[in-house]
């Protein structure tokens, strides 16, 4: 038996994403039978951009020792305690574009990007350049991921954390960013 609600959590995670301004399409729940590792997957876009071409791609991953630690611990205190906030868990935000015909100031999109993010919600910056065929130019697919780390206390509590309410906050607006510009980037020279 787990202490912890993870389903109603990610319900919660869901509910935030549509008071933030996206839309939720998929979502995905694997349970690895040999170690009981749990991944939880959720695919959304802004309202703005139901039709791409922008989507983001929201995904936490629980491994078995972490909810043991925090459930032996939650057995341990006393019915007036609660758990400390040392073991957490990452949320991941990944964005992805289709191949750019423009491709971007890696550097000045990374630093962008992350005033965007702020201290809330950091991110990485990546690109891969491909060669449909070896005379063709590169086409250059970009990706933005952002890490949050949440104590798993506050999945136990079952309250809105002000973190999570803001890295949402923080992802609209960066979302926003990259559909802004993203036409720019697509346009064919």
């Amino acid at each position: 038996m787990t202490v912890l609600d993870l389903a109603g959590f990610i319900a919660s995670l869901k509910d935030l994403a549509v008071e933030a301004g996206f839309h939720t399409h998929d979502e995905r729940h694997f349970v690895e039978t040999y170690s009981m590792r749990q991944a939880f997957e959720i695919d959304l876009h802004p309202e703005t951009a139901c039709g791409g071409p922008l989507d983001l791609h929201l995904s936490l991953d629980i491994e078995p020792r972490t909810m043991m630690s925090f459930e032996d611990e939650v057995v341990s205190l006393s019915e007036d305690e609660l758990p400390s906030e040392d073991l957490v868990v990452q949320l991941i935000f990944s964005w992805s574009l289709p191949p750019l015909e423009n491709r971007p100031d890696l550097l000045l999109l990374a630093t962008e990007i992350a005033g965007i993010g702020g201290t809330d919600l950091p991110t990485e910056i990546s690109a891969v350049d491909s060669f449909p065929n070896a005379t063709d130019s590169p086409q250059r697919s970009l990706g933005v991921v952002g890490r949050l780390e949440i104590p798993i206390a506050t999945i136990y509590v079952a309250e809105e954390a002000p973190l999570i309410v803001a890295a949402f906050k923080r992802c609209i607006l960066i979302s926003n960013y990259l559909l802004d510009n993203a036409q720019i980037w697509m346009e064919i020279s």
